[in-house]
């Protein structure tokens, strides 16, 4: 089994850091944008990415972070959840500070997710290339990435990542779909100065510092296959399983009754679609009255899923966070999109501490999603995002 205790910490002084953090859990939205501001400004500060709970008032948050770094660009959005530089955290702020001499960040909004069609991707990205190529930090071609925050509730997800992804082309890509503390009622993106709905933020990131876009999750597949028969494809809804209604279906695939049928089952028995050689999650949002699934991904009429396992959380992140050190050095900071159904999984199995303590040694900043985007695909149950190494020896930096 990995140790955990081969990853080499990295204890960065907040005054010299490249990628300067903070966190604030006061709840009053003035005073948590004060302490964060506190960390975060000094005179190289030239952009600034944040993850927060909905429990803020929201249009008090807008108005605190626009007076607090009124000409620096701002982006974030609300969360199922925060890592953060002490681990897992609920009800807080925590961001990213990134220096302008290191990276150039270009921020777009999307508004309408509907009609993000090929030809808006493709001036999208131009545009954010224009802009990233105007301070030349670096050649754009292997030294750039994408970061996506997207409405969790949009149903958006798929087409416009994959779209984007197309426009991109070899750019690697990453994000998290907005969560408001598993309320499942409304979440939000942060750009242009306010929060909105029924949006994404695209943020292109060019650096001349080494980095590496990753993508892991800790399920392995069972034997058992289940058809979807008839779906709901709009609202996301598998009516039918193997020709029968689906919660009942999936409640004897789980050895449960119906009735306890929840977000803890649906976290430790989750689904998930064959591509190639790899599976992709499809995890389950809830089950209906009507005795159908709704689930946070697109699912399709005549897909096979095929039931999944866990393997245990901890290692599998252990090895993934080691191997990122091998190729990369020791990381400035890892930039985390962590499925809150993950976060779930270990509260339930009572590891989310340890785990808690690897993700703030291992210098992880992000937040539980309920979503993950990685080179254009919508997935579930994953940890997904980039590391950042430090300074090349060639004087890059």
């Amino acid at each position: 089994m990995p140790d955990a205790s081969s990853l080499t910490p990295v204890p960065v002084p907040a005054g010299t850091a490249l990628l300067r953090t903070a966190l604030s859990h006061r709840a009053d939205p003035a005073e948590a944008v004060a302490e964060l501001a506190c960390d975060l400004c000094h005179s190289s500060l030239g952009f600034v990415l944040f993850f927060c709970s909905v429990e803020y008032p929201l249009e008090a948050l807008s108005r605190a972070f626009n007076e607090a770094f009124a000409d620096i660009p701002v982006a974030g959005c609300t969360s199922a959840g925060e890592i953060t530089p002490a681990g897992y955290a609920r009800g807080s702020i925590v961001a990213i500070g990134f220096d302008r001499h290191h990276f150039e960040l270009a921020p777009a909004l999307v508004e309408s997710l509907d009609a993000f069609d090929l030809p808006c991707a493709q001036r999208l990205v131009d545009e954010l290339l224009g802009r990233c190529r105007e301070r030349a930090l670096a050649p754009l071609a292997d030294n750039s990435f994408v970061v996506t925050l997207l409405d969790g509730l949009s149903s958006s997800e798929e087409s416009v990542i994959a779209t984007l992804d197309a426009a991109l082309g070899s750019i690697p890509s990453f994000g998290g779909s907005a969560g408001d503390d598993n309320r499942l009622a409304r979440t939000h993106v942060f750009c242009q100065g306010r929060f909105h709905t029924e949006a994404a933020v695209v943020l292109m990131v060019n650096t001349p510092l080494p980095f590496e876009v990753f993508s892991t999750h800790h399920l392995r597949p069972r034997h058992e296959k289940l058809v979807v028969t008839a779906v709901d494809r709009e609202s996301r809804r598998v009516l039918e399983l193997n020709a029968a209604p689906a919660v009942e279906v999936y409640a004897a695939l789980v050895g449960q009754p119906v009735a306890r049928l929840g977000p803890e089952l649906f976290a430790r028995h989750p689904l998930a679609v064959r591509i190639g050689d790899h599976y992709y999650v499809r995890s389950i949002q809830r089950a209906n009255e009507d005795g159908s699934l709704s689930f946070y991904c697109a699912v399709e009429n005549g897909i096979v899923l095929t039931a999944m396992t866990s393997a245990p959380i901890h290692e599998e992140l252990v090895q993934t966070l080691r191997g990122l050190e091998e190729r990369l050095g020791s990381p400035e900071l890892v930039i985390g999109c962590d499925c809150f159904l993950r976060r779930l999984e270990l509260e339930v199995l009572d590891e989310d501490a340890a785990v808690s303590d690897l993700l703030s040694r291992s210098r992880v900043i992000g937040f539980n999603t309920y979503g993950e985007q990685y080179h254009g695909m919508h997935i579930n149950q994953t940890f997904t995002g980039v590391a950042i190494g430090t300074a090349r020896d060639d004087g890059a930096a």
